[in-house]
């Protein structure tokens, strides 16, 4: 009797001890919508149609990107379900795109969204939600904002300090510089001009010009005839892509040569230096933070080589002469690492926290020198660039890797 009694405990003791053990392994694992045991849903909106569609090239390789990885094992064993809508870059539809990700698909997270007027109409939205709003493709200061926004997060360098860059540049080799401003008519390019304005400061006046457009005109020449006739000698470019090339182009035609300086967004070869013909780009000034795929100089260097075998192996009807393809590889080698760190903790809160952790994090096509650094007080992951111009069919790199924030 006092034997059975003493199995009866033993047996009761183990069960316990097995109950304990499970409660403790399946708490090592934790999810919120859009995460599983097999699966990661990521949600992305994308301009594939519309004045921005130059862009659709990012979505469309981060897409491939992740497909690879699939093939390659997923994420922790997990696969990666990439869900990328089109906005048509209307912040109307952005928001409407959105909902339908969040309450519909139920994506774990929205992840590297383009433009800033439309990231801007979602904010709000994805903050009351607490589904995050990760590495958004905008350069506006406001993604970094951890105090009033902690589920928003940018990527690139912020446009105010890509201009502080430019304006430091002029007021150093052109100080009587007269300066002509077009720019884009929204949060993108009202952002730049504020970044412009404040670095120039008490010498404003060297602005002489400014000429605002919409996205919606179909040409911006009428613009550029009227920034030459102010007489600007200085044309700051704050386009998108196919503005961009438009403006190059029109120059050309009226035989206006300003020193022409372009947003880092425009910068793409094939999407905008190319159309706008290489004969009308020469000398024209940008900044960079990512390799150059169609600048020999980098053939050799390991983590191009990664880029363009995953080119010809996953994505080989990519552009690697598109700064966009480029773009996308890194933002989502950048997604990955978060969700890598994640490990077996896929909520909401946790993504955010170990997107706010990263140190020294180096994607294979940014600049050698320049890494991603975050924290819980600092959502701004990339902060330096380096000055180029453009020569012959390609970008060339002038001076020193430069902190974003020089100027402040």
């Amino acid at each position: 009797m006092i034997a059975a009694r003493q199995l009866l405990t033993a047996l009761s003791s183990a069960l316990v001890i097995s109950a304990a053990t499970c409660t403790v392994a399946m708490a090592q694992k934790a999810y919120d919508a859009g995460a599983s045991d097999t699966e990661i849903r990521i949600g992305n909106i994308m301009p594939y149609s519309g004045p921005a569609s130059a862009y659709g090239v990012i979505g469309r390789t981060e897409a491939a990107y992740f497909k690879m990885l699939n093939e390659q094992g997923g994420i922790n064993g997990r696969k990666v379900t990439f869900i990328s809508y089109d906005d048509g870059y209307s912040p109307a539809k952005t928001v409407e795109q959105a909902r339908k990700l969040v309450e519909s698909d139920n994506v774990l997270l929205i992840f590297n969204s383009l433009g800033t007027s439309t990231n801007a109409a979602i904010r709000k939205y994805m903050n009351e939600k607490q589904v995050p709003q990760l590495f958004v493709a905008s350069g506006s200061s406001k993604w970094n904002d951890p105090k009033d926004y902690p589920w928003t997060m940018g990527w690139q360098p912020s446009y105010q300090d890509e201009a502080r860059v430019y304006a430091k540049y002029i007021m150093k080799h052109k100080p009587d510089a007269k300066v002509g401003v077009l720019y884009q008519n929204d949060d993108f390019g009202k952002d730049y001009l504020k970044g412009l304005k404040a670095a120039f400061a008490d010498k404003a006046v060297m602005i002489v010009a400014e000429e605002a457009y919409e996205t919606s005109e179909p040409t911006i020449d009428n613009r550029i005839v009227k920034l030459k006739a102010s007489g600007a000698d200085t044309l700051i470019s704050i386009t998108t892509p196919k503005f961009a090339a438009q403006a190059i182009k029109k120059a050309a035609e009226i035989a206006w040569t300003p020193l022409q300086i372009l947003t880092d967004v425009s910068a793409s070869v094939g999407g905008v230096m190319q159309p706008a013909g290489f004969e009308n780009s020469q000398g024209v000034l940008s900044a960079a933070y990512l390799k150059d795929a169609a600048d020999p100089q980098w053939d050799k260097d390991p983590g191009m080589q990664k880029f363009l075998s995953f080119l010809r192996t996953h994505y080989p009807e990519g552009n690697r002469f598109d700064g966009a393809t480029v773009f996308g590889y890194a933002a989502a080698q950048t997604m990955a690492k978060v969700l890598e760190m994640c490990g077996d903790d896929l909520t909401h809160a946790n993504v955010m926290k170990q997107a706010a952790s990263l140190k020294d994090f180096a994607p294979d096509t940014l600049l050698p020198g320049i890494t991603i650094n975050t924290s819980p007080t600092d959502f701004a992951p990339i902060k330096q660039l380096q000055l180029m111009r453009f020569k012959g069919e390609k970008w060339e790199l002038f001076g020193d890797i430069m902190s974003a924030s020089l100027g402040h």
